[in-house]
């Protein structure tokens, strides 16, 4: 599958700042989770660098850093694509995010500082007012800063590292799904169990709630394997 040049549809230019392999490395992530660039199109690394208005150096490790991510894919005499999760993949990426939130919930509930717990619901209904007006980039960043409050009051960092690499491979699924109107209003009602399940520091229920929200999310995420395996080359 060609790639074709995007730059009106979604801006990719970063700043010359400090940390511009980090810059470019999130717009990159950034721009495949929200489906601008989809499962199995080619990355070309001349015109990344002209819509980016980065060195072909910068832009070679911000991939590299994509392809340990598992977003991208080397494919011999192929080079660089967007990865394409399979229907087994995927669900082998939300059994272990099941059981990581799940231990980040019991944690939390038991760790968790009042202001953290205060935090957490106010980033529950900043997210019910993204749903309401649904945008990928606005949903990514406010779930990103949920999952930042979640795992920062359960204080396990070893867990926290990993459940990031997760969110990360399922992110490609999740703002399918969560496009929804039904979905998202379904996941906010159970995201607002959870915080209450918290806030009472009921560990098995938060425990148990939080991998019903998986186990929903990925019924929901798995229903759009179909048609972005469909795009593949």
């Amino acid at each position: 599958m060609p790639a074709t040049p995007r730059s009106q549809d979604m801006n990719l230019r970063v700043e010359t700042l400090p940390g511009l392999r980090e810059q470019v490395a999130q717009r990159l992530r950034m721009a495949i989770v929200t489906g601008h660039f989809k499962p199995g199109e080619r990355l070309i690394e001349r015109e990344l660098c002209d819509m980016m208005g980065v060195s072909r150096t910068s832009l070679r490790e911000a991939l590299r850093e994509l392809q340990a991510d598992g977003l991208i894919t080397l494919k011999p005499n192929k080079g660089m694509s967007v990865s394409v999760l399979t229907q087994d993949t995927a669900r082998s990426i939300y059994e272990v995010r099941q059981m990581l939130e799940g231990l980040a919930a019991r944690l939390f509930a038991r760790n968790a500082t009042s202001e953290q717990m205060a935090a957490l619901r106010a980033s529950v209904e900043e997210l019910a007012g993204v749903y309401d007006n649904f945008s990928a980039e606005d949903f990514i960043d406010v779930k990103g800063r949920f999952y930042d409050i979640l795992l920062e009051g359960a204080g396990n960092e070893v867990a926290a590292d990993m459940l990031r690499r997760i969110h990360t491979r399922a992110s490609q699924l999740r703002v399918v799904s969560l496009s929804s109107a039904e979905r998202a209003q379904q996941s906010i009602r159970e995201l607002r169990a959870f915080c209450d399940a918290l806030e009472a520091r009921d560990e098995d229920l938060a425990w148990t709630l939080c991998l019903e929200h998986v186990q929903m999310a990925a019924k929901a995420a798995l229903q759009s394997i179909p048609e972005a395996s469909a795009r593949d080359d």
